[in-house]
């Protein structure tokens, strides 16, 4: 019996003190070093261009913006500014990393993207530039900043978490590649710069899963820099109208293999509506869009990105499935109606 207690009692009891946690590797030190070196450098570059946006009454919710320009245009989300409406002009006050409030004006918006450009009433400041997300691989070290919760300037770090994810903008249409990251985001970061290592800004963060960690969402820049002249020419980005409803349906084989497709889905179409440019083309309802301007068509949304590249009041190719016929009709786009 003693001999078992001695033991039990020999078992439990520690043989040497703690040990302290062990120093990194010299590797890891200077990966370390790196990272902060890095993050401190883009925080440097960059948070002079990081702007809080919030309307003229301070009850007014908060957002962030990037200024592109020395003259004052930045860049940030259409949700932020929308509603800001001072006698018919939309009209936000920006303050700057300095403690400066501008008065600024939103020059264009788009609902489709969530991305808007205002207008901030100054001279000489201080601007980024824009990269190429196009270029972006997943892992890569990106920086975000901008005002969570008013808190201005705030900067986090994180990586790309994956590419050409696909995200439904307020107005329930599709931004295309979508890019998502674990850089932490809250409410007030919205339409402040996505960052990569060298300080360029590639994305414009807009969205977060409310009930998820580490899911967050930016709007890539070369969607921005296809939008900006129109925005900021026309206060809008001019889409292409057709006027016919349709839904994405899967082709039959035997068509695949009588016409050569290399798709298994078109647009039906369910619905034209008299008189619009599709009525106008001989587009009938039970008709399979497989083309729009010489560009394969598989989904409604890839027929809205197709409107809104191809020029309103110009004739582009259409090729439709009608029973057992290929048919190519020319159909002229009107402008999407506000």
């Amino acid at each position: 019996m003693s001999t078992a207690r001695s033991e039990y009692i020999s078992d439990d009891s520690p043989s040497s003190p703690p040990s302290a946690p062990l120093d990194p590797l010299p590797g890891e030190r200077e990966a370390l070093d790196a990272y902060s070196r890095v993050v401190v450098d883009v925080a440097e570059a960059l948070r002079p261009a990081v702007v809080n946006l919030r309307g003229q009454s301070r009850r007014d919710g908060s957002g962030s913006g990037v200024l592109f320009t020395p003259d004052g245009f930045l860049l940030t989300n259409h949700h932020v500014v929308h509603g800001h409406v001072v006698h018919g002009n939309e009209s936000v006050r920006v303050r700057l990393t300095d403690g400066r409030e501008l008065d600024g004006q939103v020059v264009g918006a788009d609902p489709w993207t969530d991305l808007a450009v205002v207008h901030a009433n100054g001279v000489g400041l201080p601007h980024a530039a824009f990269g190429d997300s196009a270029a972006l691989r997943v892992g890569q070290l990106v920086v975000a900043i901008g005002s969570p919760f008013g808190f201005d300037s705030t900067v986090t770090a994180g990586v790309i978490s994956a590419l050409g994810r696909t995200l439904r903008s307020i107005t329930g249409h599709l931004v295309d590649n979508v890019i998502q990251t674990d850089a932490a985001l809250n409410p007030g970061n919205s339409g402040g710069p996505l960052v990569d290592s060298r300080g360029r800004v590639i994305g414009v963060n807009t969205a977060v899963i409310a009930p998820a960690q580490g899911i967050c969402f930016a709007i890539p820049i070369n969607a921005a820099k296809h939008i900006l002249p129109q925005l900021m020419q026309h206060g809008r980005v001019v889409r292409g109208y057709l006027g016919l409803h349709g839904r994405a349906v899967p082709v039959r084989r035997s068509l695949i293999r009588q016409f050569g497709l290399s798709q298994e889905y078109a647009v039906e179409v369910q619905a034209v509506e008299p008189g619009a440019p599709a009525d106008e083309a001989g587009i009938q309802p039970g008709d399979l869009i497989v083309e729009l301007g010489e560009k394969q068509v598989s989904s409604v949304d890839a027929m809205h990105r197709l409107l809104s590249e191809l020029p309103v009041g110009i004739p582009a190719s259409i090729v439709l499935l009608r029973e057992l016929r290929r048919l190519q009709r020319f159909v002229v786009p009107a402008e999407y109606p506000v």
